[in-house]
């Protein structure tokens, strides 16, 4: 009976992801903060209102 193991590859994944990671949530976050910040929808302006004022978004 023989038994053969399989060695782990390193491949460095873990440190390839980390841009596109950091890529997309920078994608992310800006396209929430424009979406809530320059919809013309009352509901989204009322729902961000305070927060934008708050980070001195202009809104009005």
């Amino acid at each position: 009976m023989t038994t053969s193991t399989l060695a782990p590859i390193a491949t460095g994944t873990r440190a390839a992801e980390r841009p596109v990671a950091v890529a997309l949530a920078a994608f992310l976050g800006l396209g929430l903060l424009f979406m809530a910040g320059f919809s013309p929808a009352i509901a989204l302006h009322n729902a961000a209102h305070d927060f934008r004022h708050t980070q001195n978004f202009p809104c009005h």
